[in-house]
């Protein structure tokens, strides 16, 4: 499975700091709130001794849509949540990268899907309210 079925994408003229700021507050209007965040390039150079450029993943979550994923499978928990990477590159441009709910439960059908395509257009209306006006959007949904 590549990149274009499981992701899609949005570059955005803001650090990746000021990315962060405006995600989380976009992400915190659809139901969703931050569980974990892991600050790659603080990571590879405590642990490696290695560079990196600045690349945060955040694990966001909506209890709601969770808690009904749960409830049709207590398996989707492996799942959970779903991650959002901000990347910026060298022109401090920051892209923001969503995981794609609907292509990790395809062909579930019942509620996990229907959970799926919910927890999609939340995302999708983050990218779009993040992105509005000032971005380069590369649509990366299969």
């Amino acid at each position: 499975m590549s990149a274009d079925q499981y992701a899609f994408s949005a570059s955005i003229p803001l650090s990746i700091s000021e990315a962060e700021e405006a995600l989380r507050r976009e992400l915190a209007a659809e139901g969703f709130g931050v569980l974990t965040e892991i600050d790659v390039r603080a990571t590879l150079r405590q642990k490696l001794d290695l560079e990196f450029r600045p690349y945060r993943i955040l694990g966001a979550c909506n209890p709601a849509l969770a808690h009904r994923a749960l409830m049709a499978d207590p398996a989707v928990g492996v799942l959970l949540p779903c991650n959002v990477v901000l990347a910026e590159d060298h022109a401090g441009w920051t892209t923001v990268l969503f995981m794609e709910p609907r292509a990790v439960m395809a062909g579930e059908g019942g509620e996990l899907e229907t959970v799926a395509n919910e927890a999609s257009a939340r995302l999708h209306r983050v990218a779009d309210k993040l992105l509005a006006g000032r971005a380069r959007v590369t649509s990366r949904s299969g």
